[in-house]
């Protein structure tokens, strides 16, 4: 990451603390990956999207998704993009409404293992252990841990950072698999990437949120709904860093499909307390 970008980055951090109105918002990003890769491919779509919708969004993530989650359970971010379970939970406190999403079609879980692990289906795990970015993650987490117990395969899980922690940790033998999705895993650096191998995809659901907190005005989630579809469409460049192929506007009743599994609050525990730092490490 260049020093410029990081400068970038910080600046958009810390002046976003203070949001005296709905044109300066802070903008959390879930932490799949670390703070620095992150700012290092959002900082330049925010800018884009943030020129075109009229408002400065100042990028801001936490250091692990539980720490992210106790963050939109108090509303620090005024917008927020959110895993399909977060947006569900977070949609009924404090009251996150989505306005859209990634183009293209469903979110899928992955359990990857190492490019010459002699693993070749979900049975031969059983026993090992299984790298996961957080108990909550949707499709990274919930879904995989779901089919291994529906198919009776006991597994040993360990609870990671992000999900670049989990294909580290694979990769590094640490694990015989892990949990990911496809986003993440096609936009991981190239030379882990080719490390690994996917052993197994879960259903498909829809994918992540864009969700403004209920203070930020309709107007304004309208106006970031047209400037994310027109920024995907004229920067191109941006998006496979993102793992995308663009974006749309979404509606809220588009996460039935999430409310209908009727997940457990015990099965995918959500951090609602704490007071972790909401901007990044």
């Amino acid at each position: 990451m260049r020093p410029i970008r990081v400068l970038a980055a910080i600046w958009m951090i810390f002046a976003a603390r203070d949001v005296a109105s709905s044109e300066r918002l802070v903008f959390g990003v879930v932490p799949q990956q670390t703070p620095a890769r992150l700012a290092e491919t959002w900082v330049p779509l925010l800018e884009e999207v943030g020129r075109r919708a009229g408002v400065e969004l100042g990028f801001a993530t936490a250091k692990d998704i539980p720490s992210f989650e106790s963050c939109l359970a108090r509303g620090a971010y005024d917008v927020a993009y959110m895993n399909p379970y977060h947006y569900v939970v977070f949609a009924k406190s404090p009251g996150y409404a989505a306005f859209a999403r990634q183009e293209g079609g469903a979110m899928r879980g992955l359990v990857v293992v190492a490019l010459e692990s002699p693993a070749r289906s979900l049975a031969d795990l059983a026993g090992g252990r299984l790298a996961l970015p957080s108990p909550a993650a949707f499709a990274a987490s919930v879904l995989p841990r779901a089919e291994l117990r529906a198919a009776g395969i006991p597994v040993e899980t360990l609870y990671v950072r992000s999900h670049e922690s989990v294909y580290r940790a694979v990769v590094a033998g640490q694990v015989e698999a892990g949990g990911g999705i496809d986003r993440t895993f096609e936009s991981a650096e190239p030379e882990l990437r080719a490390a690994l191998r996917v052993l197994h995809a879960t259903e498909g659901y829809t994918p992540h949120a864009f969700a403004a907190h209920p203070k930020i005005t309709a107007a304004t989630r309208v106006r970031l709904a047209a400037a994310l579809a027109e920024a995907g469409a004229a920067r191109p460049d941006l998006l496979p860093a993102l793992g995308v192929a663009g974006f749309r506007p979404a509606v809220d009743a588009e996460w039935n499909d999430i409310r209908k599994l009727d997940i457990r609050s015990e099965d995918a525990p959500v951090r609602t307390e704490g007071s972790a730092p909401c901007r990044s490490d």
